[in-house]
């Protein structure tokens, strides 16, 4: 198994680090001709959306990133990353790759003085960890989409068919379980 990284920005050496740690080898999307690699998933990191949007249409990555999204291949998206996947932004005109029938709402929790530490219960897995930071939450998730956890009343973790999105960040802790679910979604996937 092999994982592709959006690593134009953002938190992507934790989320390599991450998978160093469970043996799992990766690649870095930087640039179009890396999409010629074989790999079985993506991960699209937290960072900032407005810039890794702007970037993906620069490289000509986001064309080709949302096609294979849209044809099945499993994405975990932390963050920024649930921003690029969602269908709608509460508060941002900007459209990205819409693959996600949720509205989310960017900087919900505030600016980076906003940014918390808790734990929480994340379906499937027991309580989790939890790090946010400048995050958003999802405000609104349409049918057919899994709630997977809750930060107080705000949807903060969802799975819908093969993508895997949060608000928060996994890769900041050193709880493995949250990658491990996404890498068993892979496995599900390629059978």
């Amino acid at each position: 198994m092999r994982i592709a990284v959006l690593a134009v920005q953002g938190a992507f050496a934790e989320h390599e680090k991450m998978l160093t740690n469970l043996d799992v080898s990766y690649i870095e999307l930087r640039k179009k001709e890396d999409l010629q690699q074989d790999y079985d998933a993506l991960i699209l990191p937290g960072g900032e959306s407005t810039v890794q949007g702007k970037l993906l249409k620069e490289l000509d990555l986001f064309d080709p990133i949302r096609q294979q999204i849209q044809g099945g291949m499993p994405v975990l998206a932390t963050c920024a990353g649930l921003i690029l996947l969602a269908d709608k932004v509460e508060n941002d005109e900007r459209e990205y790759l819409k693959t996600l029938p949720v509205t989310v709402k960017r900087n919900a929790y505030g600016r980076q003085l906003g940014s918390f530490h808790t734990e929480q219960e994340f379906q499937g897995i027991g309580v989790v960890p939890m790090t946010f930071i400048r995050a958003p939450y999802i405000a609104e998730a349409e049918v057919g989409v899994d709630i997977l956890a809750k930060e107080k009343e705000h949807i903060v973790a969802v799975r819908y068919q093969n993508q895997l999105a949060m608000s928060f960040h996994p890769e900041l802790d050193e709880d493995e379980r949250i990658h491990k679910y996404f890498l068993d979604i892979v496995i599900g996937y390629n059978k």
